[in-house]
């Protein structure tokens, strides 16, 4: 059983996101086609960037992130 799709957080699109179900083009659990898309963009996406990378530039993006994680807050 597949999780239903988020419900839209921007009110124009949750506007019609209700309009499409209550007119019937749309079943209340069917993901979009865009929610599909953004879902295997993230699958697709992310390994290939990582193999485009050399591992200095891993290395600079990983310490980058570390110093952000453990950056002190005011």
């Amino acid at each position: 059983m597949t999780k239903p799709p988020k419900r839209p957080r921007d009110p124009n699109h949750l506007a019609k996101l209700i309009t499409d179900i209550a007119t019937g083009e749309v079943e209340e659990g069917e993901a979009s086609a865009t929610v599909k898309r953004a879902s295997q963009a993230g699958s697709v996406g992310g390994p290939a960037r990582a193999k485009a990378l050399t591992p200095a530039q891993r290395a600079e993006i990983a310490s980058i992130a570390a110093s952000a994680r453990w950056k002190k807050s005011d």
